[in-house]
């Protein structure tokens, strides 16, 4: 999966300038790599000479994960300024695989809990309204849904409206969106004694968010979690994320 000049052309500029050390190699192929190590999700060893040495590849992803690059690309892409309309907001599950246990500070410091589907990520994200992610964030599987909302709400710059399922149906979140001036488009929860209205016709775009999910798991090491450490899973996904809607 080699980068495109077009997508090299918007990445290039991002990467990190003038450090001390010896030249690096070639940025284009070593990233190429990496991509083509998430898609496929194959082990690190397994990246195709082509790309160059494996140890390189995968060097390079966890280096400028533990710095923190791979998340300064994604949030300079999806830029800070300018009104949103509305934006949809959800989480999803993610195995993860036995190798990603054993980490330094145990799972749940490192965004896995046991849920009903076994050891599990939730992967939080927010989209605008035509489905290009904003925000990411990570918690364990057992993570109630409101704390990523929550959480994600404070990252982004405020839309007009916020587009949940009834999941996100709870009175704290929707007094803190009226503090903040944003309408919640969430349907009531079928137990509730006086369900409240809600807007049907926007609460039809909230399917983007869900088109999203279902794209990023084609990137394999993603759909399954094979990473020890929370930051460089986070990493994956903000870099497939950012190359797949926002250099594409």
């Amino acid at each position: 999966m080699w980068l495109s000049d077009a997508e090299w052309r918007r990445i290039e500029p991002l990467l990190p300038r003038g450090r001390k050390g010896a030249h690096r190699v070639d940025d284009r192929r070593v990233i190429s790599g990496i991509m083509h190590t998430l898609r496929s999700g194959s082990r690190w060893r397994d990246c195709p000479e082509v790309y160059g040495p494996y140890t390189t590849v995968y060097n390079r992803f966890n280096r400028w994960s533990r710095q923190g690059i791979w998340t300064d690309i994604f949030y300079a892409l999806t830029g800070s300024s300018g009104m949103y309309g509305s934006m949809s907001v959800d989480s999803t599950y993610i195995k993860a695989h036995r190798s990603a246990a054993g980490a330094k500070g145990g799972g749940f410091n490192n965004a896995i809990g046991r849920s009903r589907g076994g050891q599990t990520t939730k992967i939080h994200a927010l989209t605008d309204d035509i489905g290009r992610p904003l925000a990411f964030l990570i918690t364990p599987g057992n993570t109630h849904d409101l704390v990523g909302a929550r959480g994600l709400i404070g990252m982004v710059r405020t839309p007009r409206r916020l587009l949940a399922d009834r999941a996100y149906d709870a009175r704290s979140l929707r007094d803190e969106l009226a503090a903040r001036r944003i309408k919640a488009v969430i349907p009531p929860n079928p137990t509730r004694k006086h369900p409240h209205r809600y807007d049907k016709a926007a609460y039809k775009g909230r399917n983007v968010i869900e088109r999203m999910f279902c794209r990023l798991k084609d990137f394999r090491r993603i759909a399954t979690r094979y990473d020890k450490r929370a930051d460089i899973f986070l990493s994956a996904i903000l870099l497939a994320a950012a190359i797949t809607w926002w250099i594409n």
